[in-house]
C-alpha cells in the first residue's frame, strides 16, 4: 500500500533506526574504551581522569543509557523529534560529565560530541539540526562554568569550549546536504518498494483470477504457487502451496514423472492422451506441462484444461452440420429406405422364394431397419426437445425406471439391480431427457456388455460422490468392457468400434451436457464398464 507522507514525516523510518543503533554502538564503545586506558594507566586513574571515581561513575551511567536505548528500540515510538532529542539529551549530559571529570575541555574528550551532533542533524530537520547542536554546546559550556568553580580548570578554557560549541554548530549545518541525500534516496527505496509490493499484489491478484489453471511445482514435487482455478480442480483441501503434489493428486504426479521421463526438460506438452478426471470427478482434464528456467531438473509449470470446454465447442459444430445434414436425409433417404423394406417385407412373404432368397430378404430388411435407426437418431439430435428441469429424486426415479425397462425390453427384474449408495438424494434435471439416457446405456449394456448368459446383471447405483457430494447415477455390467484404444472416441458421433451405430452414446453425452450433468466412463474393477452420469448438484444454490 501506499504509504502515508505525513507518517513517514514524524514516525522514524528504517534509514533513522540504522543510524541510531550506529550510535548505539558508539555509546557502548566510548565508555569501555575509557574505562580500558585507566585501567591500563595503573590504579592512579590519572591519565584521563581528573576525579576518577566521577569519571569510572560517568561512563559506566553513559554505557547503562547505552544499553536501555538499545531496549527502547522495542518501543513504538510515533516521533522522530521525540527519539532525536531523547538521544540529543543523553549524548550531551554523558559527554559532559565525562568531559567534567577529566578536567574539562581541556582534556580533548569534548571532540566526543561531533558524531553524536552529526547523526542526530542526520535525523532532524534544520531547525532540530541546530536544538541538537545548542544542547550538545551548552553541555560543554555548563560543564566548563563547573569546571572553573572547583578550580580544575582555567578560565582560558572558555574559548576553547566555545571554539568546540562553534564546531558543533559547523557539523549541524554540514550535515544538511548529506542529511537531505538521505532522505531523498530513502524515499526513492521506499517508492520501489511500494511500486514492487503493488507489482507483485498485481501479479498474484491477475495469477488467481486467471481463468486458465496453472501450478508451479518446484524440482521436489512440491506446489510453489496455484491459483483458484487449479485449486478447485484438484481439491481445495490438499492443493495449497508447498504441499507435496502427490497428496493433492497422485494422477497428475504420475504424468508428471512420466513427462519428465518420455520428454524431457526441452519438451513443451505432454501426449494429448494424458488426462485425469477432476476432484469434482465430473471433468476430464488435460494436463500441460512446461519447464521454468534452464536448470535441470528444473521447476514445472502445469496448466490444466478443462477438456469439456473444448469438446462442447466440437459437439456444437459437429450438431450444427449435423443438423444441416439431417433436413437432406429425412427428404433424400428416409423415403426411398422405407420403401426398399417394405419391397422387401413383401418379397419375402412370397410361397415362391426358396430359403436362401428369403435369407436375402432379410438382410435387406434388417440393413434397411439399420439406415431407419441412424436416420432416427440424427433427427432426434437436429430436432431435441427443449430441457423442462425438475427437481427428481434418484430413489424414486430408479424405482419407476426399473419397473419399466424390464416390461417394456420383457427382461427378468433380478437382470436389472437398483442400489444406493446415499438416500434422500435429489438432482434437477429432465427426467424425460434422463430416461432416454439411462435407456440407452442401460440397453447398451445388455447388447455389448453382455455375454449371453441369463444370469448377467447390470447394475443402476445412485448416490453422492466423495469428497464433492456431488449427485451421480451410474450403470454397470461384467461385460468385455471397452478397449483402451476405443475409451478416447466412445463418446464420438459415428464411432461405435464395429458395435452398433456410433450415435447412442454421443446423444447420451449431449443430453447429459444439455442438463449440467456429465457422462464419464471407466472400466470395472474385475472386468465390465462403467458409465457414471455426474450431475450438478441442486443444494449449492441453497442459502
Amino acid at each position: 500500500m501506499p504509504v502515508n507522507a505525513a507518517t513517514a514525516s514524524t514516525a522514524p523510518t528504517d534509514l533513522a533506526w540504522r543510524v541510531i543503533g550506529l550510535l548505539n554502538l558508539y555509546r557502548l564503545l566510548v565508555p569501555l574504551v575509557l574505562i580500558a586506558v585507566q585501567a591500563l594507566a595503573g590504579p592512579q586513574w590519572a591519565v584521563l581522569a581528573v576525579r576518577p571515581r566521577m569519571f569510572l561513575s560517568a561512563c559506566i551511567a553513559y554505557l547503562t543509557a547505552a544499553i536501555i536505548l538499545m531496549l527502547a528500540r522495542r518501543l513504538e515510538w510515533t516521533s522522530l523529534r521525540i527519539v532525536g532529542m531523547v538521544n540529543a539529551g543523553i549524548d550531551a549530559a554523558g559527554i559532559a560529565l565525562i568531559v567534567y571529570a577529566s578536567g574539562g575541555v581541556s582534556s580533548g574528550l569534548g571532540i566526543l560530541l561531533v558524531l553524536p551532533v552529526g547523526a542526530t542533524a542526520v535525523l532532524a530537520d534544520h531547525r532540530d539540526a541546530f536544538l541538537f547542536a545548542a544542547i550538545a554546546a551548552i553541555s560543554v559550556l555548563v560543564q566548563q562554568i563547573f569546571s572553573n568553580i572547583d578550580g580544575t580548570a582555567p578560565s582560558t578554557d572558555y574559548t576553547t569550549a566555545g571554539v568546540l560549541g562553534a564546531v558543533l554548530f559547523l557539523i549541524a549545518l554540514s550535515a544538511w546536504p548529506i542529511a537531505n541525500r538521505l532522505r531523498e534516496s530513502e524515499a526513492l527505496v521506499r517508492r520501489q518498494e511500494v511500486d514492487l509490493a503493488n507489482l507483485a499484489q498485481l501479479s498474484q491478484y491477475i495469477v488467481q483470477h486467471l481463468r486458465e489453471s496453472i501450478l508451479v511445482i518446484d524440482t521436489h514435487d512440491r506446489i510453489r504457487l496455484i491459483n483458484e482455478s487449479a485449486a478447485h480442480i484438484l481439491g481445495d483441501a490438499n492443493a495449497i502451496p508447498e504441499a507435496l503434489l502427490g497428496e493433492a493428486s497422485p494422477r497428475l504426479l504420475y504424468l508428471l514423472e512420466t513427462w519428465r521421463q518420455n520428454q524431457g526438460s526441452s519438451a513443451t506438452f505432454p501426449p494429448s492422451e494424458q488426462t485425469f478426471v477432476a476432484a469434482d470427478g465430473a471433468r476430464i482434464i488435460r494436463a500441460n506441462f512446461a519447464p521454468l528456467g534452464a536448470a535441470s531438473p528444473a521447476p514445472v509449470i502445469v496448466f490444466l484444461e478443462d477438456t469439456s470446454m473444448l469438446v462442447e465447442k466440437i459437439q456444437q459444430s459437429k450438431l450444427a452440420a449435423l443438423g444441416r445434414l439431417s433436413a437432406s436425409i429425412a427428404h433424400e433417404i428416409r423415403n426411398p429406405v422405407g420403401a426398399m423394406s417394405h419391397a422387401a417385407q413383401l418379397l419375402g412373404e412370397s410361397t415362391v422364394l426358396s430359403a436362401p432368397e428369403k435369407r436375402l430378404t432379410e438382410i435387406m430388411r434388417t440393413n434397411a431397419d439399420r439406415v431407419s435407426t441412424i436416420i432416427n437418431n440424427v433427427l432426434r439430435l437436429s430436432k431435441r426437445e427443449e430441457t423442462r428441469f425438475e427437481t427428481t429424486s434418484l430413489l424414486d426415479w430408479t424405482h419407476e425406471f426399473h419397473e419399466e425397462f424390464c416390461e417394456t425390453m420383457q427382461l427378468p427384474a433380478h437382470r436389472l439391480v437398483t442400489t444406493n449408495a446415499t438416500s434422500g438424494v435429489e438432482i434437477r434435471v429432465d427426467p424425460s431427457q434422463l430416461r432416454q439416457i439411462v435407456w440407452n446405456l442401460c440397453e447398451n449394456a445388455l447388447k455389448h456388455g453382455a455375454t449371453g448368459r441369463n444370469d448377467e446383471v447390470v447394475e443402476i447405483r445412485h448416490g453422492r460422490l466423495s469428497p464433492t457430494g456431488r449427485p451421480f447415477l451410474q450403470v454397470m455390467d461384467r461385460g468385455s468392457g471397452v478397449n483402451a484404444e476405443h475409451a478416447e472416441h466412445i463418446f464420438e458421433p459415428f464411432y461405435s468400434g464395429g458395435k452398433g451405430t456410433g450415435l447412442g452414446l454421443f446423444l447420451a453425452r449431449e443430453l447429459a451436457q444439455t442438463n449440467g450433468a456429465t457422462l464419464l466412463y471407466e472400466p470395472r474393477h474385475g472386468g465390465g464398464s462403467i458409465f457414471r452420469l455426474v450431475f450438478a448438484d441442486p443444494r449449492r444454490w441453497e442459502a
